[in-house]
Order: C-alpha cells, then structure tokens, then sequence
C-alpha cells in the first residue's frame, strides 16, 4: 500500500513537473490580485525597489531621493501609484514586484504641445517583436541556457524552472563542495536569469535565497497573462535578446542586448545581421559571411555569464569558447556541418577602439539641453548619461514650432546672402567682418500667473556652452537699466522715509551735502503738491545731468575719464529719461556717482563722516583695513609673477626692472636672503653690478651691516630699491617656503601688510588718509549697490566698484537680464522662472508618479510704481531712441502694433596697455557683444545677443543696433505666439515613450 502510494506520489510530482499545472493554478491566481492603479495626491501604498542594475538605470530605485528633492524646489505629487494588498505583501516578502516591465527606459522631453523635442531609448537597437528575431538565434539561445522553454506541449509550464537542468546543478554544486571544484553549470532559467541581471544586487546570486526571490519572482511575473505562458515564453526570448548584460564599451556606456552588442563590440548593423541570418537555410546563402555573423552572435550569447571577463580579456579565450560551442551545436543539429565549420574559421574581429559616437548638432538641442542640464541639476545627477537613461517623461514650457523656426533663421544669417536679405550688412551692423563668426542667442519667456514660462532659448552656437545662462559678458550700456532702476528704487524708499514730513521738517533735514539724491527728494516733496509715488518718480526722471566729457571721476582707485558713443551729447544737459533713451554714458557715470555717495552718505552718524574729522577713533580701523586690502592686491599680484619659479628664477625676475646699483642690490639682498653670510652677499652684490663698478670689500661690509633687516624697515629697503617692499618679502618668503599656497602667503604677511602702509596712521597725512578712506567707503556704496542688483537677478558675488559699472564693467548674463525685465513686466514682482511644467516617472509601473510644478511664492522686490517708471523709460527707447528700428516690428491680427520696450547695450571688451602720460601703447581685443534686453506687451519678455569671441572680435564693429535688427526680424518666427492667446499648461505626456515591455 505505502509503495503503491508513493509511486502515485512520484508520478504526480513528474507531472507536475511536466505540465506545472497546479503551480499555474496557484501562481496565476497569486498574480491576478497583486495589481496597481494610479490615484490622485501622494500613495500610501507605494513601494520601491531596491537598488538593482535595472531599477538603479531607470531610476526607480532612486524615486524617493529624487521626489524630496523636486518637492523642495517646488514639484507636487499630482498623481502615484497605490498598489493592491496582494502586491504589498509580495514585496514586503522580498520578491519582487510582478509588472510587465520594460524593455527600453530613456528621458522623453515634450513641449507645451505636447510634441517630442528629445527622445532616449535605451537598449538603442531592439527586435519589435519574436517573430523578428532569425530563428537559428533563437535555436541557439534555448540549446544553451533553456532548451524546453518553448515547448508548444505544455501551455501551462512555468518558464522559472527547468527540473532537469536544476537537478543536474544541485548534483553537480554538492559534489563540488566535495572535491572543492571551482566552477558549476548554472541552473537558471531565461526568466530566472532576467530576474537576476535586473533585480538581483549588482545583477548577481549570491545565495540559496536570492535563487529562490529569483524564481519566485519569474514565476509570478510568468503568469500574469492567466495560466497559459504559451505567449509569455516567447516574450521572455524576446525580452532576453533585447537586454542580456554586455559589460560596457567606451563612447558607449553600459551596453544591452544583442542589437547593441553587434554594434558596440563588433561594429555590426543589427538589422543586416538579422537578415543574413534568416536566410541561413537557403541554398544560395552566402555561407561565408554569415558564418562571420552568426559566431559574433553567438560569442555575445555566450559571454553574458561574465561579459566583463570575456569583453575585458584577450579575443583568444573568448574565440576558443565560442568555438566549442559551435561544435555542440552542429554535433545537436543545432546548425548544418557548413555552417559550423565556416564559423570555426572566421575570426571574431572584436571592436578595438571607442565607439564612434553620432554626430549631434548642439545648435538644434539646445531648448532640449537647457531642460536636461536643469533637471540633471535638480536631481542630483552628475551626468547626463544617467538622466538620459531614466524612465521620465518632462514636460517643458517651451514651443517647439517657435523654437525651430527662430533656431533655423539663427543658423541661416551665418550665411553673407542670408544676412543681407535680413538687412544686416549696414553700418553698425555687420558692414565688416564674418557674418559666420557671429553667434547669435535668444531667449524668451512667457508672463504666467505664478510663474514666468520659457518659450525659446536657442543660439546658432554648435557647442555644449549656453551663452544665455554660462557666461559672463561684458554687455555694456544694458547695466545703464539695472543703474536707472537702483536710482527709481532709492527714490521709492526716499519716499517712503519723507512723504510723511511736512515742509519745514523737509527743508531742515540735515543732509551731507554729498548726499544730492536725499537733498532732492526732500526739497521735492517740501514743494510738491502731488505727492504719490508715481507724481516723484516721473520727476527724478527728469532731473538733469551734464553729460560733458571733460571731468575726471575718483573711482576705483583711481583717476578715470569718460566718453559719450554720439560726441555731440558732449555738450549737453538732459535728462535721466533722455539719457537712458539715447544711452548717454556721461549722465549714468554721474547718476552712479550720485547713488553711490547716497550710500556712503545715507544717515547721520555714517562712516563717511569720519572723514571730516581727523581725530575720528574709526579711523584708524578704516586706514587698517585699507592696508590690509592693498597689501593683498599687490600680493596677488606679485604671486602670479613669482609663484612656481626657483630661487635662481625669482631672482632674475626681481632684477629685471630694477637699474642695478650697490645700494639697490644690498637693500634687495638683504631682504630676500637675511640669514646669508658676507660672502654670498658680497658674490650677490658684484655678480649683478656691470663691469667696471665692483665696490670694495669695506664697502661690502658696511652695506652689509647698512641692510640688515634689523637695522631698516621693510618700507624703508623697498623704497631705496626701488622695488615695492611686499614684492621683496615674497621672494623673500618664497626663497624659504617653496610651494606655499596663496592662503599661507596671505597668513604669512599680515604684519608686513600692516607695516609697508604704517606711514598713514600719521594724523598730518589726512590728505592721503581720506583718498584711500574714501577708496573703502566707495566700496561698501558698492556692496549697497550689489544687494539691490541681487534682488534683480544679477548672477554674480560682486561689482567692480566703480562709476563704470553703471556702463558695463561689472559684466552680467543675457539669463539674468531677462530676469531683470521679467521683474518688471510682472510690476515689481520676481516670479520664479521655470521650463519644466510637470514630470511623469515610470508610467505604467507600481513605481508611477506624476510631478506638478507649483511655483513658489513670487517676492516683492520693487514697488509696482517703480516697475512702471521703468517700463515706461524702455518703452521711449524704442519709441525714440537706440532701438527704435524695432517700433511697429509686431502686428496684431487687427494691424495695430504690439508695444515694445528695452534697452540696448554693446560691449567691447579689451586689455589695454598704456605708458608714460597715458599713451595707449597696445589694445587687444578679448571679445565683442552687442545685445537688447526687452518686452513685448509687457507680457513677453527676454534678450537676444550678437557675440564675437576672441581676437577675432577685432574685424567688428557692430553695436546694439545688430540684435534690435534681428529682433525685427525674427517678427514673423514669433508673432504666432504672441498671439496665441494667454499662456497655458501644455497638455498630459503621452507615456507610450520607448519600446516594448519584456
């Protein structure tokens, strides 16, 4: 009886085994209950992956990190995935979850009408289908790793286990833990193995129950379909195929599948090699070449237990090994005995160099790249390799018909008969030199309610480098609209400080009487009837300033002169409204001087007022901070000169200005090598003096002990040889401390910095003290001045502190200009800027979230008056000013002109070299700019530049006049959007991205 059982037992258990038929029943069932949907708001079912090669590349393992970062600059979670009850316990077990996963993931960037403006799919080269597939490849793979897989008998199999071939490695794993046998056959299924490579750690088994999540997890993902996996099979071979791991190939990256690996390791067209290889049986197939073909593929079939081993190791071991199967196969009939044989005498020919990588036009991904490079950064990727290769769909703001055309009209006025049909060969604009060599960039943003939307940003630049958002340029008179709005912003807080006084108390307000601006609006409001914001602001823009050339400004350190573009503004007084209008460069270098001694001046009791007296207390910190800063400029200064060189060097570049004389060479000596002895000073002294003047050996000795630091200052010994005192002590220090650092050199000469400027503590020198005072007071003006252009958007840490930079000298950013305008047209408020509506994660996995950007709150940085007072300044520029070529440039349906305002700007940078009585010896060229910041309708707004790099620049001479051409060009390209109604969020993404599921 217990026989008879037990045989009934074992035959159930092989039949089982046969036809899987009660595991189909329970895994089916199992399956069918662990489901997902996506709900609004946040999951509170979610589960993510572990990190895994598969969930890592396509980013699901990373989805929470990347959600509390995009949560913290703004995103909301519209919509997630909730996962059933079933499914929650499935992975709260350790399995993973069972999905129809993907067999390609890649970044999808759409625009605001929902058309693709960028697409990544990776594995790049798939078969679509099974069919697709040459059967002879798939005869192969299942010979080797799975071979009844595909058995039509037995519908209900389950494609996780194959029993013999499981038995045979549990038999042969025991007996080598007996005979210590370092290699075993596998017993791993096409399923169990796509479980492996993907979900696994590092894509790896490392134990009996990692083997058995494996399994478990490939059976449930099997019968998801229902208990038949007659069609599920066929798509493991499939998604097998298309994504077994190839280790990885510079230029290339990771590499997927046997599409990629034909073409990454062997330089082979996948599709060729395909239809080569369904033509095997053929009579006249020509036998040779697919031979060469089909044992490429075959090598890639094989390597995938140790891709890196094989790819990374000699071509030889991997031709051996690729060669013994061929033997299997055709000893099989796997494949013909001609076939075989053909193959055993082909060479692999393994690619050796980097892959060559497509030629990617930058120019016409630019709107593209912009969103990337921005995403990258608010996901903490370093690389655009990683972003491109996740599961995400971004919708941007951007409008891809708009982009095109004005990209396309960009790259067109490189061409000479393209750029005279735009009217661009006139004097000022590219009357001279190569319009080829001209790169052009534009940006435009959209008003939004919360938010100001990118609509275009390209330039004709076929380089990775973003001229709106990457550099620093000097872009001229546009810093004259950050000066005139600093101005407009002193007269709002001026107003709110004395609107409230009446006339008597304005009038007795002490003011300095370097503070005109104070004055002004006092004396102003004590006469004024009208005393509202708007009524003040309108008069400070027409108070007036000469704009002579003539007069000389302390600034910066310095003496400077300045002149006008137009000299018959020379002899003029106008307005700031006039000045802005025609770009007048006298009358800003006075308004900054003016805001600037504002600053310095601005309550009673401030630290310019020390300057009256003498005996000030503070004035002893000031004169030490001044020592301090100059010693360290001259420092720098003296580093770059000094730094890297040997004793030997330094040496020469010290005495290769100084007129060699006894004393001189002994003041220079005695400082850079103190502890020297007479001799080595005496071989110093005469080795330098020109023939004829060695002095005697007294002599020597006496200028010896004459030098001594101990018996001279160091401003004394730099003095007599004619060399500053702190370019003597870094030698000095350097000759002791090779290598020092900057950091250590500053540490180092703190008392030396101090004591080279010890001469202006002096009270009788308040002369000199109050020019180098001032020099510092100038500069926290200046500190005033940055905070302000901050609030505007300006990109950098610091201003040159000095009247120029009302013209340009501080540089600036075209992105940051249009930010600045953007703060206008949305009346004074600085709304975030943004190029990314929403974000679509992992669509149709257990891992799905949709993003929604949600601007932040907008920040009141100008009072709504002042925005307008600008606005309304802009406008007269183009209604009448330098940018009037561009006034009734954009037309309603209805005929009637779009309004437009901006502000020109041209930037000429170059190093000059003046000599004695300020002669200009040399001038060379760095770069050329021209550019107009501006608003369309005050509800369009940004910048459109003309940029020469380089030396180059030198065969220019275009002014701002050339970008408000182009803007009057690029009319057409744009008016469709200007009349496209009010902005609106683009549409849903469309999730069918990449391929296949598999």
């Amino acid at each position: 009886m217990l026989l008879a059982l037990l045989v009934a037992a074992g035959m159930l258990v092989a039949q089982e085994m046969r036809t899987s038929a009660h595991q189909a029943r329970f895994f089916a069932d199992l399956a069918r209950k662990a489901t997902f949907e996506v709900g609004t708001g946040p999951s509170p079912s979610i589960r993510f992956p572990q990190s895994a090669p598969y969930d890592d590349r396509l980013g699901y393992a990373q989805l929470p990190g990347y959600l509390k970062k995009l949560q913290a600059r703004d995103f909301e979670i519209a919509q997630q995935a909730r996962i059933s009850p079933t499914m929650a316990t499935i992975v709260d077990d350790g399995y993973y979850a069972p999905y129809a996963e993907k067999t390609q993931g890649g970044l999808r960037v759409l625009d605001r009408h929902n058309t693709p403006l960028f697409q990544e799919c990776y594995p790049q080269r798939v078969f679509e289908r099974f069919d697709d597939i040459a059967p002879i490849l798939v005869d192969s793979l299942l010979f080797i790793e799975n071979r009844e897989l595909l058995d039509p008998d037995q519908p209900k199999r389950n494609p996780a286990v194959e029993w013999d071939r499981l038995a045979n490695a549990v038999l042969v794993k025991a007996e080598s833990s007996l005979t210590g046998t370092a290699r075993t056959p596998g017993g791993s299924t096409l399923a169990t193995q796509i479980e492996k490579y993907r979900h696994s750690s590092e894509g790896r088994t490392s134990s009996i129950q990692d083997k058995l999540r494996q399994m478990v997890s490939a059976a449930l993902r099997a019968y998801q379909q229902g208990e038949d996996t007659s069609a599920v099979r066929r798509q493991i071979v499939l998604a097998y195929m298309n994504t077994m791991p190839l280790s990885a190939k510079a230029g290339f990256g990771e590499v997927h599948g046997m599409g990629d690996g034909l073409w990454v390791w062997y330089g082979q067209d996948f599709q060729q090699v395909n239809r080569l290889l369904k033509t095997v049986t053929e009579p006249d197939a020509p036998i040779a070449e697919q031979a060469q073909l089909y044992k490429q593929a075959l090598s890639l079939l094989i390597s995938q237990r140790r891709p890196s081993y094989y790819f990374d190791a000699d071509e030889t071991e991997l031709d051996q090994l690729t060669n013994s199967h061929l033997r299997l196969l055709g000893s099989a009939g796997v494949i013909s005995p001609a076939l075989r044989d053909a193959a055993l005498q082909a060479q692999l020919h393994r690619r050796a160099q980097k892959v060559p990588t497509e030629a990617v036009s930058f120019v016409t991904q630019k709107a593209a790249n912009a969103v990337r490079t921005h995403l990258s950064s608010v996901l903490g990727n370093n690389r655009l390799y990683d972003l491109d290769r996740l599961d995400l769909s971004a919708a941007s703001t951007l409008d891809a018909p708009v982009q095109a055309a004005v990209t396309q009209l960009l790259r067109d006025l490189r061409e000479p008969e393209s750029a005279k049909a735009a009217g661009l060969n006139a004097k000022q604009l590219l009357d001279r030199g190569d319009p080829a060599k001209v790169v052009y960039s534009f940006t435009l943003y959209e008003r939004g309610a919360d938010a100001n939307l990118l609509r275009v940003q390209t330039d004709n630049y076929d380089q990775p480098l973003n001229i709106n958002e990457g550099t620093k340029l000097d872009l001229g008179s546009t810093a004259k609209l950050r000066t005139l709005i600093t101005y407009l912003d002193i007269m709002d807080k001026l107003h709110q400080r004395l609107a409230t006084q009446d006339a008597k108390e304005l009038r007795a307000l002490s003011v300095d009487r370097q503070d005109v601006l104070t004055r002004w609006a006092a004396d102003y409001l004590a006469g004024s009837q009208d005393r509202s914001l708007a009524k003040m602001l309108d008069a400070a823009l027409e108070r007036q300033y000469s704009a002579n050339n003539a007069e000389g400004f302390m600034t910066g350190g310095g003496l400077h002169h300045f002149d006008n573009f137009n000299r018959d503004d020379n002899a003029r007084v106008m307005s700031v409204r006039n000045g802005l209008r025609n770009s007048v460069n006298l009358v800003f270098i006075r308004l900054m001087r003016d805001i600037v001694h504002h600053y310095m001046f601005l309550t009673p009791g401030s630290s310019a007022k020390l300057l009256q007296d003498a005996d000030d207390p503070r004035r002893a910190a000031y004169l030490t901070r001044f020592a301090d800063h100059e010693g360290q400029v001259f420092m720098r200064r003296f580093l770059v000169k000094y730094q890297g060189k040997s004793a030997e060097q330094a040496e020469d570049a010290l005495l290769g200005s100084v007129r060699p004389t006894a004393s001189r060479l002994a003041a220079i000596y005695r400082t850079i090598a103190p502890q020297a002895s007479l001799e080595q000073f005496s071989a110093f002294v005469t080795d330098h003096l020109p023939d004829g003047l060695d002095p005697t050996e007294p002599r020597l000795a006496k200028l010896y002990a004459q030098y001594a630091p101990d018996q001279m200052s160091l401003a004394d010994r730099g003095y007599l040889a004619s060399v500053h005192p702190l370019e003597l002590w870094l030698v000095g220090y350097l000759r002791q401390h090779p290598g020092a650092s900057q950091t250590q050199v500053m540490e180092a000469s703190v008392a030396e910095r101090q004591t080279v400027y010890s001469w202006l503590f002096s009270t009788h020198r308040k002369q000199a003290q109050d020019k180098r005072i001032l020099g510092l007071l100038e500069g926290e003006g200046f500190l005033e001045i940055h905070r302000q252009w901050a609030q505007m958007g300006y990109p950098f840490d610091t201003l040159v502190p000095s009247y120029a930079t009302a013209l340009g000298a501080s540089a600036d950013r075209p992105a940051a200009l249009a930010e600045m305008m953007g703060i206008l047209v949305n009346g004074g408020l600085r709304k975030p800027n943004t190029r990314i509506e929403s974000l679509h994660f992992a669509a149709a996995t257990p891992y799905e979230t949709r993003l929604q950007y949600k601007a932040g709150k907008a920040e009141q940085v100008l009072s709504p008056e002042v925005a307008q007072a600008a606005l309304g300044a802009v406008r007269r520029v183009v209604d009448e000013g330098t940018a009037v070529r561009v006034k009734n440039a954009f037309l309603r349906p209805d005929g009637s002109s779009f309004p437009v305002g901006g502000k020109t700007g041209t930037g000429d940078q170059r190093f000059d070299t003046y000599g004695a009585g300020g002669k200009l010896i040399q001038s060379r060229v760095v770069n050329r700019s021209a550019t107009f910041v501006f608003n369309i309708d005050e509800r369009f707004f940004g910048t459109i530049i003309a940029y020469v790099p380089g030396a180059q620049a030198a065969g220019y001479d275009f002014t701002s006049a050339l970008p408000v051409q182009l803007l009057k060009v690029l009319a057409p390209q744009l008016t469709p959007l200007l009349v496209g109604g009010d902005a609106a969020p683009p549409a849903a993404p469309d999730v069918a991205a990449c391929g296949g599921k598999g």
